[in-house]
Order: structure tokens, then C-alpha cells, then sequence
């Protein structure tokens, strides 16, 4: 292999384990939420608005910086893996972003849809640092109410955690492609990591 095709394997890989490191931070954190509740789902816990998800993040996570919209926490612009700017209407909410000690930005959104998924969730797994492209270091997961981490499903209707077949769907319809996703936050990108065994293969 080429020294360029080494360190874009490397570099890949460090993202991944960090999505992962913030995926089980977020499921520790749910279980916990959760258990100091004696709650049968989130919901039951009290995750019913943006204000006890805000709560939420700033009792369990460890924050180490609190920001009153994205634009402090992330970088100003991101793009997607073709090259086009990410123009997601999520990125506009004027919602509070976190930074983590562990250096990822995340900004939770209380987005109910259906009866099971209640936070969209924008994850930089380094801050502001980049490449700041979606799928590479900025990935959007969703908290769904039985307390799973998993990536949109187009049925709102749909529960974590979703088939291979319906994250290949969404990856090939959102991830990867030139349709937008206003709905999606971008989403696709971390279910096909999910597929792949927690390797991003494209």
C-alpha cells in the first residue's frame, strides 16, 4: 500500500474508535439515566423535551464546554463525502452543543417521530478539527426510547435496533448520495458502521 492510502486507512480507523468511544458514553449514560428512575424506557424517565435532555447531558456526560448553539462547539462549515457543502436544516436549530472530555462535540435535539425515537443527536467525534466531512468525523445518531443508539429510520414507526437491510437503505439514500435529507440529519453514514462491525469501509 501507498504511504497516502496508509494514513487515510489510519486516519479512518482513529475516527471510529472515537464514534465508538461517544456511542458507549451514550449508552452508559442511558442505562444510568434510566436505572436511577427504576424506568421501564426514557420516556418513563423523564426524557419528554429539549430541557431534560439538556439536563440530562450536563448531569451524566462529561462536559467540558457548554454552547449555547452549534456554531461555538463545531466547525462552521461541514461537507459531505462527494464534496458539497452540507447544507442540513439541523445545523441551523439554535440548540445548546457540548463538548466532551474525551474532545467530540455533540448537540442533542429532543426530535420525536413515531413512538420510539426522541434525540437526534450531531456527533463530531474531534470538535472543530477536521476534515469536517459527514462520515468521516461528523456523524448524526438517534436515541430511541427502549434506551438503543442506532442510526434514522425512515418509518416513523421503526425501533432499534433496525436490520442490516433497512441501515444499507439509508445509507445508500442519505450517506452516500446528492438527495437531501432535511428529515434524515444527514443520517446513513454511522448505521453502514454499524453493519460493517464498527469499520468504515467506504
Amino acid at each position: 500500500m501507498t504511504v497516502p492510502t496508509l494514513m487515510q486507512n489510519y486516519q479512518r480507523k482513529s475516527y471510529v474508535i472515537q464514534l465508538h468511544k461517544v456511542y458507549n458514553e451514550t449508552l452508559q449514560v442511558l442505562e444510568m439515566f434510566q436505572t436511577d428512575r427504576n424506568a421501564v424506557n426514557l420516556k418513563e424517565a423523564g426524557l419528554t423535551s429539549q430541557d431534560s435532555v439538556d439536563k440530562m447531558i450536563k448531569t451524566y456526560f462529561k462536559v467540558i464546554k457548554e454552547c449555547d448553539s452549534m456554531t461555538e462547539c463545531f466547525a462552521d462549515q461541514y461537507k459531505k463525502l462527494d464534496g458539497t457543502v452540507e447544507n442540513d436544516k439541523m445545523f441551523s436549530r439554535n440548540l445548546k452543543s457540548y463538548v466532551l472530555a474525551s474532545g467530540a462535540s455533540i448537540r442533542p435535539a429532543y426530535y420525536v417521530e413515531g413512538p420510539n425515537k426522541i434525540i437526534n443527536m450531531a456527533v463530531d467525534v474531534n470538535g472543530a478539527q477536521g476534515p469536517n466531512v459527514q462520515g468521516r468525523d461528523l456523524f448524526w445518531i438517534y436515541i430511541y426510547n427502549n434506551g438503543r443508539v442506532d442510526d434514522f429510520g425512515d418509518d416513523a414507526n421503526v425501533n432499534a435496533p433496525l436490520t442490516n437491510e433497512q441501515r444499507e437503505d439509508i445509507y445508500k439514500k442519505y450517506c452516500q448520495s446528492l438527495e437531501e435529507a432535511p428529515d434524515a440529519g444527514g443520517g446513513g453514514c454511522f448505521g453502514r458502521i454499524l453493519n460493517d462491525n464498527w469499520e468504515m469501509t467506504y
